[in-house]
């Protein structure tokens, strides 16, 4: 597999990820980068083109559990996860994804699977001779990590007065990481940061 970045600005989250567990990334900005990955993946089948965001690599989620008590309480915590954000960002098609990551101070994150993006990019090219570029959305999932604080604190309260604000802001800041907070969410976003802060400060 090989890694690339696009975007500097819109994947440093990732790529501060990648730097501080000591991986590698080509950076690929140009348009002609796209049919240049397909090329070299045809030509040979065991060379594969992965963008940073794509998936949580293997290199920053802790050891899996063996314990099989262990294992199985962690799938109903995820899924106790996924229920609590649904409902709170008023979303049952969102992908929701837990994972035990070694850096506790990351929360939430983005991924966008590979296929689904490059069909998308295809799309919006298309788009410009007149076809349709929502046809394809990219699939993105929210990835929550089990060992941050807010997480947990969204688990074991997923019925408190302000677990849903907490949702939504552990979206909100993944998505503005990841570069695709629509201008809708950026101004809620922005409203809702302002009065954690004014109840923190009791302002």
């Amino acid at each position: 597999q090989v890694f690339y970045v696009t975007d500097e600005k819109e994947q440093s989250q990732y790529i501060n990820m990648f730097k501080e567990a000591g991986l590698d990334a080509v950076i690929l900005p140009n348009a002609i980068d796209s049919p240049f990955i397909s090329h070299l993946e045809q030509k040979n089948e065991k060379v594969k083109f992965l963008r940073i965001d794509a998936d949580v690599n293997e290199t920053f989620k802790e050891k899996e559990e063996d314990d099989e008590a262990a294992k199985e309480q962690a799938k109903k915590d995820a899924e106790s996860l996924s229920e609590i954000f649904k409902k709170a960002l008023g979303n049952d098609k969102l992908e929701v994804k837990v994972e035990k990551l070694k850096n506790e101070s990351v929360a939430s994150m983005i991924t966008v699977s590979e296929e689904s993006r490059r069909m998308a990019d295809m799309m919006k090219m298309y788009s410009m001779y007149g076809g349709g570029s929502d046809l394809f959305p990219a699939e993105e999932t929210l990835v929550l990590n089990a060992n941050n604080g807010l997480v947990k604190y969204v688990l074991n309260n997923k019925d408190g007065e302000k677990t849903p604000m907490l949702c939504e802001q552990l979206y909100d800041l993944a998505k503005l990481a990841h570069g695709s907070l629509s201008p809708e969410r950026m101004t809620k976003f922005i409203a809702r940061s302002s009065e954690i802060m004014k109840e923190e400060y009791g302002a």
